[in-house]
């Protein structure tokens, strides 16, 4: 008995053994990858998205094999581990294979256009997309359609600093039915406001311009774009779905000197400087789903970079704007000519926006007139030179006009060395703003009187004013008379 009992226990464990086995090769036999599934047939992406794609077996079996991605044309768009950037402009195809299976997704990768002008940057922030240089500041946290503001009083920054004379931000904006949010310059100095509950937009200027948008609603998206165009500002909200629209304006009146020397006290509305910020002001919450910055145009002869000499529609009375230097060159090439200057900015500075425009807009020549913030050291402005040479633009450096203080003697025998080492062309505007035509002491006569004595605790004649600005130009055409042919 005992004996029975165990070869049929045998019998019945060896039974199992064997029908399991059979099972397992049975499994093995029948299984075979016919294709890959992949949730996307097809993606429609813009410049700077990111979006992860997932990949299964078809029939679906316990352990998924092992995918390879690929992209047949990297430049286009690049793919790695299921997640899929896009790079440039064009078409290519998403590979996915194993096993001798593959599956191909197209892809169309698209630039945002704004006519005339060209894309600076692009960005769809996400979970899936976070880039180094949008700081988050605890204003709210990635979400899978976007950036999720949710932390009242806390601004956004992305760490880019754009100064072009002609440039538009663009955000895509998801607001909640409470919510206000603010887009501000890192400074301070400028600041505009989509009001969902009130239904306005507003430019906080004192006092403050706005205009009633009766299409805001909440949940819905909407773009919002805000212009800087010299010495205007303008905010315009688009509804996303039907293109209804409605847009606020404000135009800077500068006093024309600072304090005592003041010509006037003049209406600020804020150069935008020096960083794009953005938050929430009230409420519970807006999805930023992307933000993209232009420039207004593609393609010009000249670009003007420097420092505030360069940036006059900061400290130019509304009525004497088209005297200063650098809209009269301008006006001459027939608006085929942009500024992109920076008040306080040193050579360090504008090379770094240099950097951040020049690669997207076709430019002949680049000017640079910068002198007397610091950082001006030959290695400094060799670099400037040689950048604006790698980017196939015909580099022109400037002298600085002269001022009280008598800073522009030193910096301008630096910057003289330099074009005579790299046998580049400047124009010499010490020479059109002093008195005697020697580059040494100013001529009063052509400079704003800036009086700092509540603050920096000096007093100078400094910018150029509708003379001086006169004078300068006069002086490109002896110079640097190439531009105008």
């Amino acid at each position: 008995m005992y004996r029975r009992t165990l070869i049929s226990i045998f019998l019945i464990f060896s039974s199992f053994i064997f029908m399991n086995g059979c099972d397992k090769t049975s499994r093995s036999t029948d299984y075979k990858l016919s294709r890959i599934h992949v949730n996307a047939i097809a993606l429609d992406l813009q410049v700077g998205d990111k979006v992860r794609l997932t990949a299964t077996a078809v029939p679906s079996v316990a352990n998924e094999p092992t995918y390879q991605w690929a992209s047949t044309d990297v430049d286009v768009v690049s793919a790695s581990n299921g997640v899929v950037e896009a790079k440039k402009e064009g078409k290519a195809d998403i590979v996915v294979s194993t096993q001798n299976v593959k599956t191909v997704i197209p892809v169309t990768v698209t630039v945002p256009e704004y006519p005339g002008g060209s894309l600076l940057y692009n960005l769809k922030p996400c979970s899936l997309n976070r880039p180094a240089e949008l700081l988050l500041n605890d204003a709210g946290s990635y979400a899978t359609e976007g950036l999720d503001l949710t932390t009242c009083g806390k601004l956004a920054k992305l760490e880019r600093f754009y100064a072009l004379g002609e440039r538009m931000i663009r955000y895509l904006v998801r607001p909640s039915g409470d919510a206000v949010v603010l887009f501000q310059s890192s400074l301070g100095d400028f600041s505009a406001y989509l009001n969902i509950p009130d239904k306005k937009i507003l430019i906080g200027t004192s006092p403050v311009i706005e205009t009633v948008v009766p299409f805001l609603q909440e949940n819905r998206d909407y773009e919002v774009e805000i212009y800087h165009i010299y010495n205007l500002a303008k905010v315009r909200v688009i509804d996303a779905q039907t293109r209804e629209s409605a847009e606020v304006s404000a135009t800077m009146d500068g006093s024309g000197g600072c304090g005592k020397g003041a010509l006037q006290q003049g209406f600020s509305v804020g150069m935008q400087w020096d960083y794009y910020c953005f938050g929430l002001k009230e409420g519970t919450s807006a999805l930023i789903k992307r933000l993209t910055v232009f420039s207004l145009k593609k393609k010009v002869k000249l670009l003007i970079y420097g420092d505030s000499i360069s940036q006059p529609e900061g400290y130019f009375p509304l009525k004497d704007f088209p005297l200063a230097w650098t809209q009269r060159i301008i006006a001459r090439l027939g608006g085929d000519a942009m500024s992109s200057g920076r008040g306080g900015g040193t050579i360090l500075t504008v090379l770094d926006y240099i950097k951040n425009e020049l690669p997207f807009i076709e430019a002949k020549y680049v000017m640079v007139t910068v002198g007397t913030n610091g950082s001006n050291t030959e290695a400094n402005l060799t670099e400037v030179v040689n950048y604006i040479k790698s980017q196939g633009a015909i580099p022109i450096l400037n002298n600085i006009p002269c001022n009280e203080s008598g800073t522009q003697i030193e910096n301008n025998a630096l910057i003289e060395k330099v074009r005579s080492k790299l046998g580049i062309k400047g124009c010499r505007f010490d020479l059109a703003t002093s008195l005697a035509g020697d580059g040494e002491e100013v001529d009063k006569s052509m400079m704003f009187w800036e009086d700092y004595s509540g603050s920096y605790g000096w007093q100078i004649y400094h910018h150029p004013n509708g003379k001086g600005g006169q004078m300068m130009f006069e002086r490109t055409f002896i110079d640097i008379p190439e531009i105008y042919e």
